[in-house]
């Protein structure tokens, strides 16, 4: 291998032409460079609660949905309230909405003293003339339907559900997907055209989602100067996501490069010498993005700081090579003097950043352990990028070493490190250095213990953002944001008399007898239905009870399910309870429209099921979405004597916490993954067990460090700061190596101890300095994101990679010095 790098390396013109021929066919293929921030990216694949959502969606009639919340900037009246009928009216011309359901189109049922049924058939609404406007409000806002869903408590502020036409050939595609997957012999072809199918109505749905995000935030501009209007639902989250990663590629990669350029200029001076390195990374970033855009590989949340990543890892390999380089030239400026010295730094530096490079890769295999798609794929990304900017940093920085012949700037090899020898100064006092490690390690553990994994949604995004404003302004005046699911299971009965039934009301007043006159229905027709047996005592104070617990909750906001629509009818019978067999005359009597809109949501007959919809407070401080869930299901096993398959909890809120602890537990046993893979890599290059101990030790240091200190600071772990750990040991443990290759070969000319790190320090440490300050800096600019996760991840890596850097010059000297003597 050696000769044939060496006699590739006589030819570095046409290893020029050949990198740029790969650039011209990267640029080709980059057009097919894609991202997506849809909430399908961030599912487990085949998660059964996700498809059992999917199928109760599908059951009672969900569709996805835009969120408009509407505060009149003057004191609302009939006569102002046009301007909110026009809105909702434009939105209703939209062809792309199913639906709204707003206070203009909310039956008023207590408008009137007819009969209910004679009322639901002449429905009044809000617009009507001869409608009292201050009753209707005070109607609408003390609903158990309609409170905290189309308008606030407090009556000032209105929402707007628009509901989406559902893409039925992507549904019916995921529906068959399930099939698949959940069948014992899968078929592989029939998933793989499954997949590509899925993969072109997602983007069809990608597109159209955009296209209403914009349609519907340009209808609203211009009804701003009569309302302070915000916007939000999971279509417009998704399509500013995508706003979001676009921006936050342009700026850590223009920023990053910023950065280096300056750092660049200040160590090597020489313009050639910034060049290079910056050439060296374009190229591998080119290429990579070219793959993804010829694989189909999508840049997701996770992965938006993929480039950002490859800029600062492809430089931490140049400026190690480029700074041997250096240190090695006697001055020979001539072309045989150059390629022979090309040809000894390649040789002599290929190990340690192919190990280095190896470790690296080891932390970003281990993602692949999740079963997160995009975690997974951003896992596969940086393995892949690390192996062309590894190729990169042996092919093209040396050829155009060797084309151009740049100088050596004296700063590299003359001028020692003040820092670098104050660091070298403290590896003389190791009581000093193993108490404060000692300290370190107890402050961790204490930070670990307090450690907690969470998925506060709302809090991933900065207070600025619509997004977050949005979401916070539903949660504090329309009953919550994330949903969650209730659905009960009641047992069949083999004969309709084993459940009670109720045909009276409190007065005596029977729903089916002689006092028709009085009955709240007004006259009923009384054909036998087995629909009305369906609603047994046993079944509705079920609903009931649970429906009243769950209200109660201070984490939960609005409540729904056919206890909502029973108070309303309990209200129009003058707060008379209602009786099971007249509950089900008045399912059997309503139209099915009606029907349609404010009970089928909520109970399901044929599969002897009902529904309690809610929607979680997302942004209290306190919440704890993983014991919600726990005390909920507790409850509901000890409280209300439910057996496990007497019912199920579904919704975004499981799923999201499905992914977290999914995500969790992988990277706990990738961690381990990640420590025996460098061990061996260690063990594998310096043939010594001891130093690969030694060389491990000050990077799982500040692993659990910066671990313990975002549990100190009581941040809980999100879906991106919990893949921090793994990912530190991988970059740091390159400094470890660098650093022990070169003390193992100035010990073995010098054979003292003392020495041998003093030039450590002024050597290799320059390098290390360099590149970590890069690593640390390049880190720290992915504060400039909108989305809170990415921010985290940029702070802790980058302190994390500091306190590497430290103990790397300083405890690793020190056991080197007390444990390696040959």
């Amino acid at each position: 291998m050696k000769i044939i790098y060496e006699k590739i390396l006589n030819f570095p013109k046409l290893i020029l032409i050949f990198f740029s021929f790969l650039i011209l066919v990267s640029f080709f293929f980059a057009k097919d460079f894609k991202l997506d921030a849809s909430a399908e990216t961030l599912l487990l694949d085949n998660d059964p609660d996700l498809n059992y959502l999917r199928k109760i969606n599908k059951r009672y009639g969900s569709e996805e949905f835009f969120i408009i919340t509407y505060t009149p900037k003057a004191k609302i009246n009939k006569n102002n309230l046009q301007h909110f009928q026009k809105l909702v009216g434009e939105i209703n011309l939209m062809p792309w909405v199913s639906k709204t359901i707003s206070i203009i189109n909310a039956p008023l049922l207590q408008s009137s003293n007819e009969p209910l049924l004679e009322r639901v058939k002449n429905l009044n609404y809000i617009t009507n003339k001869n409608i009292n406007f201050d009753r209707a409000i005070n109607e609408l806002k003390n609903s158990p339907v309609y409170k905290d869903l189309i308008i606030s408590s407090d009556g000032k502020t209105f929402g707007i559900v628009v509901y989406l036409k559902d893409n039925k050939k992507y549904l019916n595609l995921t529906e068959k997907k399930a099939k698949i997957l959940n069948s014992k012999n899968i078929n592989t072809d029939d998933l793989n055209q499954i997949n590509i199918n899925l993969e072109i109505q997602k983007a069809i749905q990608s597109k159209n989602i955009s296209k209403y995000n914009k349609e519907i935030k340009n209808t609203i501009k211009s009804y701003t100067k009569f309302a302070d209007i915000r916007l939000s639902g999971i279509p417009m989250i998704a399509d500013d996501m995508i706003g979001f990663i676009k921006k936050d590629i342009l700026i850590f990669g223009v920023c990053v490069f910023l950065f280096i350029v300056i750092t660049l200029r200040y160590i090597f001076k020489d313009i050639k010498w910034v060049i290079f390195p910056l050439l060296s990374c374009f190229v591998s970033i080119s290429i990579m993005t070219g793959i993804l855009g010829f694989l189909s590989w999508k840049v997701t949340v996770i992965s938006s700081n993929f480039t950002a990543l490859m800029l600062i890892l492809t430089m931490s390999m140049n400026i190690h090579y480029l700074v041997r380089y250096m240190q090695m030239n006697e001055g020979d400026l001539s072309a045989a003097g150059v390629n022979n010295l090309i040809k000894k730094t390649s040789g002599i530096m290929f190990y340690p950043i192919f190990y280095a490079v190896l470790t690296t890769i080891c932390a970003f295999v281990s993602l692949v352990f999740s079963e997160i798609k995009p975690v997974i794929d951003f896992g596969w990304m940086m393995t892949l990028g690390l192996i062309i900017s590894l190729i990169t940093t042996f092919l093209l920085l040396p050829s155009l070493i060797i084309i151009f012949k740049p100088t050596i700037p004296s700063s590299i090899k003359d001028v020692e490190s003040k820092l670098l020898n104050k660091l070298n100064q403290i590896t003389f006092f190791p009581v000093l250095v193993f108490c404060s490690v000692i300290s370190i390690i107890f402050f961790s553990f204490y930070g670990l213990s307090k450690l907690k994994v969470e998925n506060s949604f709302i809090n991933y995004f900065d207070n600025d953002t619509e997004i977050y404003k949005g979401m916070k302004h539903i949660d504090e005046k329309l009953g919550g944001t994330t949903p969650l699911e209730i659905i009960l299971k009641f047992k069949k009965s083999s004969n309709q008399n084993d459940e009670s039934f109720l045909g009276e009301n409190n007065e005596g007043d029977n729903f089916l007898g002689e006092n028709k006159e009085n009955s709240f229905l007004g006259t009923a027709d009384q054909n036998e239905d087995t629909s009305k047996y369906w609603f047994s005592t046993n079944k509705v104070n079920k609903i009931i009870d649970i429906h009243k617990y769950l209200e109660n909750r201070p984490e939960i906001g609005k409540v729904l399910s056919f206890y909502s629509i029973l108070q309303i009818a309990e209200q129009l019978n003058n707060n008379k309870k209602l009786g099971s067999l007249e509950m089900g005359v008045l399912y059997d009597k309503l139209p099915e429209n009606i029907k349609n809109q404010i009970i089928k949501p909520y109970i399901s007959i044929d599969n002897n099921e009902a529904r309690i919809s809610m929607r979680i407070k997302d942004s209290l401080k306190d919440l704890r979405r993983k014991e919600l869930l726990e005390n909920i299901n507790k409850d509901l096993s000890e409280k209300f004597a439910l057996e496990q398959n007497d019912y199920q909890i579904a919704g975004v809120l499981v799923i999201f916490n499905n992914l977290l602890q999914s995500l969790f537990k992988s990277q706990i046993k990738s961690l381990g993954f990640v420590m025996i893979g460098i061990f061996l890599m260690f063990w594998f290059l310096f043939r010594s067990l001891k130093l690969s101990f030694i060389g491990i030790i000050p990077n799982l240091i500040a692993a659990f460090f910066i671990l313990g200190f975002i549990g100190f600071l009581n941040i809980p772990l999100d879906m991106m700061t919990i893949t921090i750990a793994a990912i530190t040991i991988g970059i740091a443990v390159d400094n470890s190596i660098h650093y022990i290759y070169r003390y193992k070969k100035e010990f073995s000319i010098c054979n003292d101890k003392n020495k041998a790190v003093d030039i450590c320090h002024q050597t290799v440490g320059k390098a290390i300095l360099s590149t970590s300050v890069t690593i640390i800096f390049g880190f720290s600019i992915l504060i400039l994101s909108n989305f809170i996760p990415t921010i985290y991840f940029g702070l802790f890596t980058g302190l994390a990679m500091l306190t590497a850097l430290i103990l790397v010059l300083t405890l690793l000297p020190i056991l080197l010095k007390i444990f390696i003597h040959n």
